[in-house]
């Protein structure tokens, strides 16, 4: 079973999906305050994914986000109010993999989790091909680690995935609409935001290379480093 991590207030909530989650191979650990949810998480090697609600006493869903990301590459699939399109854009951009209005159907959650919980499990039979170099920067399919001079970017699932789908591809311009269409997960309300973000935080984790070309009306290229 995939051990999920729940950062929500809501006892009865985490009851609820406790139950439901067992259904589909899924356990469910919660905890109702942000700090303890953190500490839970790095004590914890066996959670797979964090579900984080936005509205947490002392400290919010999108700090809790902050401070995860200083230590943890988890996928993070945060809970937003219903309609609330700059909740989601915040997420987003402080490294948030999925997102899910309040309230929501039980059943749309674990298909979500399970969609980005296959995703994290694909792996790459052949070892030489796992790992794929241009110069200075380095890609470990296994790991799901980009290096840049042995040096960890700490890129999030979401960074990842679109950095893999640019590099294996620098041949091809990609448009808006195609990253999307690749990146599963991606709100289609908010694609053109959400992909400008992804790419514009993927160049700031690449610094000082500047490998990811705008072409403009046409999308994005990788342009692979020589050094």
């Amino acid at each position: 079973m995939q051990t999920i991590l729940l950062i929500d207030d809501d006892e009865r909530l985490a009851s609820l999906l406790g139950e439901y989650f067992a259904r589909y191979d899924l356990h469910l650990i919660s905890e109702t305050h942000p700090i303890k949810g953190i500490e839970t998480l790095q004590n914890n090697p066996a959670i797979a994914l964090v579900i984080l609600d936005i509205m947490l006493p002392e400290i919010d869903g999108f700090e809790t986000c902050r401070r995860i990301r200083k230590h943890s590459e988890i996928p993070i699939l945060m809970l937003t109010a219903r309609g609330d399109v700059m909740d989601r854009i915040i997420g987003l951009e402080i490294g948030a993999d999925d997102y899910l209005a309040k309230p929501f159907e039980p059943r749309e959650l674990v298909a979500r989790l399970h969609n980005i919980l296959k995703r994290l499990k694909k792996t790459v039979p052949d070892s030489q091909s796992a790992r794929l170099q241009w110069g200075q920067l380095s890609v470990d399919k296994r790991l799901h680690q980009a290096l840049l001079n042995g040096n960890n970017l700490n890129l999030t699932s979401k960074e990842f995935e679109l950095l893999l789908l640019l590099a294996e591809n620098s041949d091809k311009v990609f448009s808006r609409d195609e990253i999307m269409n690749q990146l599963s997960g991606i709100d289609a309300e908010l694609f053109s935001r959400s992909i400008d973000i992804l790419i514009s935080r993927l160049r700031q984790k690449l610094k000082p290379l500047d490998c990811i070309q705008t072409l403009r009306g046409r999308g994005y290229r990788f342009i692979p480093p020589t050094r």
